[in-house]
């Protein structure tokens, strides 16, 4: 890092002229997971991912509705109107695009197309995103039972799945109404040749039982990605934490007007911000506590108040951990050293730890003002908010009351120890994180909570290990539709809920039943009914949402908001991009 800090405060002063013009620099927190687009789940790496691959369609510009939706790989949007969707709803058409070339100079074909929608269902990893398609498709959550590859599922998809010449058809379990949004960010087409000569799945259907739920090692490591998007991998840096992508000169729109785009991972503030002033970055990622310096710095812009399409900080908490290994719980029992793998299943411990969050200061202090409470699980712009008020406020009483009643008593008797962990280079993270520790120690010299701050994929690993008893997490639309929230977020078979433990079978059930609904009045209601069900369990705490901006030099030209792409704090589509002098 030293080496890094001077090169910066030696650079040339901010007032110089546009440096690199046809380089673009991102300075940014969180390290790509994996960037294999079956297996990836995460904004860090579903930001390359997506300018790297390309999707079936893609949103224009801003927009957020079907009719915004623009074809890429598919030739045409398909509409019942142009005859591509059936009558019926359940069947749609898309006609695959010719001379589209990947990076490896092979042209695209039809069969790449089915092939890249079939893998993307049947690897179906533990905690992926695998489900976005196997429910409209295949009426499904989950390819296995009892751990295993059901093999009527195979068959299944190989029938709802096929080509018709040039065509790729794929026919729905029931009608969906967010298919056509899906497709437009997940189920990005790679080369299948490709694929089985870096020893993935062949396409066969008896083969695919060896590639269901793999594991990271099993998938395309991160140095390996042949797309046909407007940029391609160079190279992946784990040792120097960056990601280099360069302009693909054979893409079939015109080619993008950077040549290469740098993504450097620096955890810490000041020298993302050095970096910014000395123009060696072109934007970076500074979360709103930050505003007020950033928008001071000479040179530069902040685009504010950009949509915020997501619910951005959730505390929630992991129902059964697991014990091996696992350094958070500390001796794993209830005897002040540590605490059991299923401590947090006593709603009396939730709740303790919502009424010992100062929502207010966090918003006053990290949000800079700019910031709301917010408790639903759907954003207020979707329809079927609910919009319910705030359950907890920063209340030490209240917490004290529920940890002594918490586990017949024993947590407040006994004590306990436990870590609270997040992610490096998140600012608001560590505060939080430190704001709940404070209140609840104060309660009780027996309590004590650890901060541990770990990197962004390792903080992937942990959380899909069940390692992590209380993380923050974050949830940004994969399509603008209220089911991409209730489900993920609460379902037991979602993102979230699925990692925390929570299930409640009345809150499956009522989200289950408004994904099949079309009426939106009838849909609001369910997802009201939902809302009271999750206000009773505490399976997690909402605790505020702010407003999103960006942080650029005015050099940067051609940047447009997009609400569905996996954006910020990861750089945007760079394919819009370009860089001018004044």
């Amino acid at each position: 890092m030293k080496t890094l800090l001077l090169a910066v405060l030696f650079a040339t002063p901010a007032s110089a002229q546009v440096k690199n013009p046809d380089t673009f620099v991102y300075a940014t927190i969180g390290d790509p997971d994996s960037l294999d687009p079956a297996w990836s789940y995460d904004t860090a790496s579903h930001n390359i991912i997506s300018n790297v691959y390309e999707y079936l369609l893609a949103y224009k510009g801003s927009g957020l509705a079907v009719k915004d939706l623009m074809p890429i790989i598919s030739e045409k949007v398909p509409t019942k109107a142009n005859g591509l969707i059936s009558a019926d709803g359940l069947t749609y058409r898309f006609p695959i695009r010719k001379g589209v070339k990947f990076h490896d100079g092979t042209t695209l074909t039809p069969e790449d197309a089915r092939y890249s929608i079939l893998r993307f269902l049947l690897a179906d990893r533990d905690g992926g995103p695998s489900s976005l398609l196997l429910e409209p498709i295949l009426g499904l959550n989950s390819t296995r039972k009892a751990g295993k590859l059901d093999p009527t599922v195979v068959e299944r998809a190989f029938k709802a799945v096929t080509l018709d010449k040039d065509v790729l058809v794929v026919k729905l379990a029931k009608p969906f109404a967010p298919f056509l949004s899906i497709v437009a960010n997940f189920g990005a087409i790679l080369s299948k040749d490709f694929c089985v000569k870096n020893g993935q799945w062949d396409g066969k259907a008896e083969t695919a039982a060896a590639f269901n739920n793999p594991l990271r090692q099993g998938v395309l490591p991160n140095d390996k990605a042949v797309g046909t998007g407007p940029f391609k991998l160079e190279r992946f840096d784990k040792t120097n934490k960056q990601t280099i992508l360069t302009r693909h000169e054979a893409y079939w729109r015109a080619p993008a007007k950077l040549k290469q785009v740098v993504i450097k991972v620096v955890d810490d503030f000041n020298t993302r911000k050095l970096m910014l002033q000395a123009g060696d970055a072109d934007a970076v990622y500074g979360p709103q506590m930050y505003f007020p310096q950033l928008s001071k710095v000479e040179g530069a812009e902040v685009i504010d108040g950009l949509q915020n399409l997501e619910r951005s900080v959730i505390l929630a908490f992991t129902f059964k951990m697991n014990p091996v290994a696992n350094q958070n719980i500390g001796s794993g029992k209830l005897d002040g050293n540590g605490v059991p793998p299923d401590f947090f299943s006593d709603k009396d411990v939730r709740k303790a730890f919502a009424y010992s969050v100062d929502y207010e200061g966090y918003i006053r202090d990290l949000l800079r003002g700019k910031g709301r409470r917010t408790a639903g699980v759907i954003p207020g712009s979707l329809p079927g908010a609910s919009n319910p008020k705030p359950t907890f406020t920063l209340d030490p009483k209240k917490a004290e009351e529920h940890l002594r009643k918490a586990w017949g008593g024993r947590v407040w008797e006994n004590g306990f120890k436990v870590s609270f962990v997040f992610n490096a280079g998140s600012a608001p993270a560590q505060a939080i994180a430190q704001m709940v520790k404070k209140n609840i120690e104060a309660l009780n010299p027996k309590f004590r909570v650890d901060l541990r701050m770990i990197q962004w994929s390792t903080y992937l690993e942990q959380t899909q290990a069940n390692k992590i008893p209380l993380f923050l997490a974050a949830w940004q639309a994969d399509y603008p539709d209220a089911h991409n929230f209730a489900f993920p977020i609460v379902h037991s078979e979602g993102y979230y809920a699925g990692k925390q433990g929570y299930k409640n079978p009345a809150v499956d059930a009522v989200i289950d039943e408004a994904s099949r609904t079309q009426d939106d009045r009838v849909r609001s209601s369910l997802y009201k009914r939902m809302q009271d069900l999750v206000d009773e369990d505490v399976p997690h705490v909402m605790l505020a949402e702010g407003v999103r901006y960006r942080t650029q030099r005015k050099w940067v030209k051609g940047f447009i908001y997009r609400p569905t792409f996996p954006d910020m704090p990861y750089g945007g589509y760079y394919y819009d991009l370009h860089k001018a002098a004044q």
